[in-house]
């Protein structure tokens, strides 16, 4: 009965895909396709690799860099198999996001936490080199430190104690999902440490925490988080942010800079000592697997990949924690679907 039932399913699934928009009439012979997250984006290649070695008679998977932002909308414009499959995030899926999904026929997502990863910033080996704290970083970056005009031209205008030297910071643009986490994690921390004019609205106030400066102090250097390092890499007085896998991949580049006195490192992630610690994610069409060929097998790399030691570990992904671990093993087969209560 249970064969019987998961036939059913799997059929099901693909008469879905059918009647969902696809302009591709069969499935057979398409390829998976991921987009999203330029932090996951590493990640998901070597997963796609390890998949391809492993099942030749499949079609290698298309993985895009497209920002988790991006790669949200695309994901959600409906449930067609020519839609992607998967949506990597470098944050979790946003309730606004579930809805579009939603509207648009793309009514069953599984979410997996694939493993951590953290907001680093780094600056070149030799280069300039401070202790940050989120106070330190919004007062830097913010537009508008606690509603006042932005005036702090050196690191020095800051705290005396940081180096008398431009401040430059080469970062994610705002459709990327390290930019979110950099508001959430570093820049509203830091906003909330100070005081802020009185009678705000909840908008104004989100305004003052989160926007970034314009005038050149920071850089947005697009979806290309290597690209970032060369800039640090060939200027001594810049810093960057990105994800600490790339900072992990260029340690003889660059050199991570703490915060609150927490070097980014693998231990320090994995325990959420680092402040700038934070989960990765990969979503999945419920509806697509068992209708695109080997997305199953795909998950299933996923899971064989991202274990303490693996594959991932060796290019930078932090593990989850063992219960987060084995609860996502199970997502893998089971595909629970998200709903609206799961972001309250």
């Amino acid at each position: 009965m249970t064969k019987t039932f998961k036939f059913a399913a799997v059929a099901l699934g693909a008469l879905t895909i059918a009647a969902c928009g696809s302009n591709t009439g069969s499935t057979e012979g398409q390829a998976i396709r991921a987009v999203g997250s330029s932090t996951v984006y590493p990640f998901a290649t070597v997963v796609s690799e390890t998949f391809a070695r492993n099942y030749p008679d499949y079609p290698s998977p298309l993985i895009e860099s497209t920002g988790t932002g991006g790669g949200m909308a695309l994901f959600c414009e409906g449930a067609g198999a020519d839609t992607p499959s998967l949506a990597n995030a470098s944050r979790r899926m946003k309730l606004s996001e579930f809805e579009t999904c939603q509207a648009n026929d793309v009514t069953g997502i599984t979410e997996l936490q694939v493993g951590l990863d953290g907001i680093a910033f780094a600056a070149a080996q030799g280069g300039i080199d401070m202790n940050l704290t989120p106070e330190i970083v919004y007062r830097a970056l913010a537009a508008n430190p606690y509603g006042e005009e932005q005036t702090a031209e050196n690191w020095s205008d800051i705290d005396p104690s940081l180096p008398n030297l431009p401040i430059l910071v080469y970062g994610p643009p705002s459709t990327s999902g390290t930019r979110d986490a950099l508001k959430e994690l570093v820049l509203e921390v830091g906003c909330k440490a100070g005081t802020l004019p009185e009678g705000l609205s909840e908008e104004q106030e989100d305004q003052i925490c989160t926007e970034v400066r314009s005038d050149g102090a920071f850089v947005d250097q697009g979806e290309q988080d290597n690209l970032i390092v060369q800039k640090i890499e060939s200027n001594p007085n810049a810093v960057g942010v990105f994800g600490y896998s790339y900072l992990e991949e260029n340690a003889d580049r660059v050199n991570g800079l703490s915060v609150n006195g927490v070097e980014p490192t693998y231990e320090n992630i994995s325990s959420f000592a680092y402040p700038g610690a934070r989960p990765l994610f990969v979503y999945v069409k419920n509806d697509h697997v068992g209708a695109i060929p080997g997305l199953a097998e795909f998950l299933g790399t996923w899971a064989e990949s991202w274990g303490v030691g693996g594959p991932l570990a060796q290019i930078g992904l932090v593990a989850s924690p063992e219960d987060v671990m084995a609860r996502n093993n199970a997502a893998v087969t089971e595909l629970p679907a998200l709903t609206a209560a799961d972001f309250e």
